[in-house]
């Protein structure tokens, strides 16, 4: 066990929609242009705003979550990948004390778990001196999460500014940045939040965020805020490179992008040698013992993924010929014998799950579930429990016989639901899960990959 230096802070919210990802993307990219090495977390299962960091910071950015990976594992894991960072900086999730059943994964309890101090992200449109009141009910709440100061945002002049920071002295709440309101920072949104980096130019505006960081926040405080963070008590891992076991296609492009890198690092740990190829552009999978497909956004790509007929010939050919093929949420859709857009129109698709997927107008599910899987499939045994969390606008039709790979209980759920695909190689199911947090299904994934390899090709 030993005590290791990891400045760290997290940036927190006092409800979704404050402005935490273009503050933390803003001072990800300062920090970057000054040379500092920074590393960006992000708390809970989200997708997109990684992608913000990964482009300000130049390093990826990785998920800190108590439900889709043990708790237990949290410092040693967080520890890891800040290791060679001059600042981690952690943006919350929702409001501070906002997560799963009984606050499960709430940005104020991986703060806490980290020992790092919380700054507080304030929206002070419309509010006056009422903004005090609200600060201080977040710092009166739980006096074990250490909030160290205040952000204000979206203030609309220098006597609005001048005013909250009056009243911020009078409850002793250090002020550590101040931005006035900028329409030039709004990012493009649309049904499951923004938009992903990998479909729109990101270059100038993640630049205006950073030189607005730069101008509006005291980034010499904020540092020395970080790295007042006490030593890290853990036990330090050595990392290495194992044989290569298996190759895996992972589908990566525009329409495929939420994956979590400690779930993909994890499957490389086991001896993976991953293989990205895209279902938009690329005519064939590639020379792998697996598929996987991620979640995404399929459904902004119909007319290009139908018109792909190359790609997906050969993967109803690779599932015939018995290769294991992985498949979450928008992966699932994909694999779906048809997609129905939001225009209502009807798009074929790789045809290997029986039924065909509906686009709705409202969220259908989100949050933490527990998976029990309902039959044997490529990652898991009849009964055998997975952590993971579903986030789809999407319903799947399909018939009475269908065989469904789990019983999915959410943590906020009165009774469970069946969902998902299984059927001998083939998984598929809107359950998003961390291979990190669900080490067998991880190994059962690259044995089936292994029996393909060796018995199949």
């Amino acid at each position: 066990m030993a005590g290791l230096i990891r400045p760290r802070i997290v940036i927190a919210g006092t409800n979704s929609g404050v402005g935490k990802t273009t503050i933390v993307t803003g001072l990800l990219a300062w920090f970057h242009s000054k040379g500092l090495k920074v590393q960006p977390f992000k708390v809970g299962p989200d997708y997109i705003d990684p992608g913000f960091h990964e482009k300000a910071a130049g390093r990826h950015s990785y998920n800190l979550d108590t439900w889709m990976t043990p708790a237990d594992r949290l410092p040693a894991n967080f520890s890891y990948l800040s290791r060679n960072a001059d600042i981690s900086i952690i943006e919350g999730v929702m409001g501070l004390y906002d997560g799963g059943a009984n606050g499960v994964s709430s940005t104020a309890d991986i703060a806490k778990r980290l020992g790092a101090p919380v700054v507080l992200v304030l929206d002070c449109k419309s509010v006056g001196y009422s903004i005090a009141a609200t600060a201080l009910g977040f710092r009166e709440y739980d006096k074990d999460t250490h909030i160290a100061g205040v952000i204000l945002n979206r203030l609309g002049s220098d006597r609005h500014e001048a005013m909250v920071r009056e009243v911020m002295e009078k409850i002793h709440m250090p002020v550590l940045g101040a931005f006035h309101r900028d329409d030039g920072l709004k990012t493009p949104e649309r049904h499951l939040g923004l938009t992903p980096v990998t479909e729109i130019e990101t270059a100038d505006l993640i630049r205006h965020m950073g030189e607005d960081a730069g101008k509006w926040v005291d980034t010499e405080k904020l540092l020395s805020i970080a790295r007042s963070a006490a030593p890290l008590m853990v036990e330090e891992e050595e990392e290495k490179a194992p044989e290569t076991r298996v190759r895996i296609g992972v589908a990566k492009d525009e329409a495929f992008s939420f994956y979590y890198p400690a779930s993909l690092h994890y499957l490389e740990k086991l001896g993976a040698e991953l293989v990205p190829f895209s279902p938009l552009r690329d005519r064939a999978v590639p020379d792998v013992d697996g598929l996987i497909f991620g979640g995404g956004f399929p459904e902004m790509f119909l007319h290009e993924l139908e018109d792909n007929k190359e790609m997906k010939d050969s993967i109803r050919k690779a599932a015939a010929e018995g290769m294991p093929i992985y498949a979450e949420c928008g992966g699932l859709m994909y694999l779906c014998e048809k997609i129905q857009g939001f225009d209502g129109d009807s798009y074929d698709m790789a045809g290997l799950v029986p039924g065909i997927c509906e686009m709705q107008k409202k969220l259908q599910r989100v949050g933490y579930v527990t998976g029990k899987a309902l039959r044997k499939s490529i990652i898991a045994d009849e009964g055998d429990t997975l952590k993971g969390h579903e986030f789809h606008f999407s319903t799947l039709r399909c018939g009475d016989d269908f065989p469904w790979a789990y019983s999915l209980q959410g943590t906020r759920q009165p009774r469970g639901h069946e969902e998902g695909y299984a059927k001998d190689n083939v998984l598929a199911s809107y359950l998003h899960l961390s291979f990190e947090g669900n080490p067998k299904a991880a190994e059962k994934f690259m044995a089936a990959c292994e029996k393909y390899k060796k018995n199949g090709r």
